[in-house]
């Protein structure tokens, strides 16, 4: 078997690292505050802080923790309007978007599902005319059949950069 499949075939990348209870609090305490020191989470945990330091590197070693990034208002950037628009592709997947310049500005996720769409993109935009500039992008590309647009029209949640999950299930 290669590298990337354990002894049951299963790829290696996808095995959930099992995580104890202070790994669980380490993360739940850096979901709410990124910029919390190991020193801060070291007292609360009542760990030292080299624990802290070495659990932090496991869990960004084993792609838990991908970065640390901040959380960004983009309302208070002007962009009040966010759109979730399907997609029907000729072939392939949507991911070509990712390195698509006329898009990067705007696409904050990208989805390959299944059903009706072959992928959903949330986007942000100022306005209308923003909105519209994209979607006539979207349909002049070859590999787009059709495009389904729904605004939304109030954020209930949005944790897009977040990672809080519930740890005690």
């Amino acid at each position: 078997m290669s590298d990337t499949y354990d002894d049951f075939g299963v790829e290696t990348e996808n095995v959930a690292l099992s995580m104890d209870n202070l790994d669980k609090k380490i993360l739940e305490l850096l979901s709410t505050d990124g910029r919390k020191s190991y020193r801060k989470i070291s007292r609360e945990l009542g760990v030292s802080v080299g624990t802290v330091h070495n659990r932090v590197d496991k869990l960004t070693k084993f792609g838990i923790i991908n970065k640390f990034v901040p959380v960004i208002d983009h309302q208070k950037l002007g962009y009040n309007l966010t759109a979730i628009i399907g997609l029907e592709i000729k072939s392939g997947t949507v991911a070509y978007l990712i390195d698509k310049d006329a898009f990067k500005s705007n696409i904050l996720a990208i989805y390959d599902v299944t059903g009706q769409f072959d992928g959903i993109i949330i986007a942000k935009f100022k306005n209308t005319f923003e909105l519209n500039k994209f979607i006539k992008s979207l349909l002049a590309d070859d590999t787009v059949i059709r495009t389904y647009t729904q605004t939304v029209l109030n954020i209930v949640k949005e944790e897009l950069n977040s990672s809080m999950i519930n740890f005690d299930s």
